[in-house]
């Protein structure tokens, strides 16, 4: 479903608990039929289209992005508590599909302090 950042906040709280808009959402299948199909999945094109414009690439791009994230959790997988296995898996999903750095990867590099280069030490020069 694409759908708007009002009705994804909705979702997001009443299925999560998080009062906050999101970029992609995954409901599992459940019921009669289940085991043939993975779910559903929610992604807010408002946010996509910012999110793709902050990276750098179009909405069909970053849509391709959410899909892949979206379509991970309902293999089951949960990069908040799994040991990196999801983001593994996403990374080399994106390699062989050709897609930009997902969102596991996007939060890593976010939360990490910036590198700092220490100053080159140069000789001083004295006078003569």
């Amino acid at each position: 479903m694409f759908t708007t950042d009002v009705a994804i906040r909705r979702l997001n709280k009443q299925f999560r608990g998080k009062n906050k808009a999101t970029d992609v959402l995954s409901f599992p299948a459940e019921g009669v039929g289940a085991e043939e199909m993975a779910g559903d999945l929610a992604i807010s094109v408002p946010t996509a289209l910012r999110q793709a414009k902050g990276q750098g690439h179009a909405l069909s791009t970053e849509v391709k992005v959410l899909m892949l994230h979206g379509l991970l959790h309902l293999s089951g997988l949960d990069h908040e508590a799994d040991n990196g296995q999801m983001a593994r898996r996403e990374k080399l999903l994106r390699g062989k599909l050709g897609l930009p750095q997902g969102l596991i990867e996007r939060v890593e590099t976010a939360s990490k302090p910036p590198t700092r280069v220490a100053p080159k030490r140069t000789a001083k020069a004295t006078k003569s």
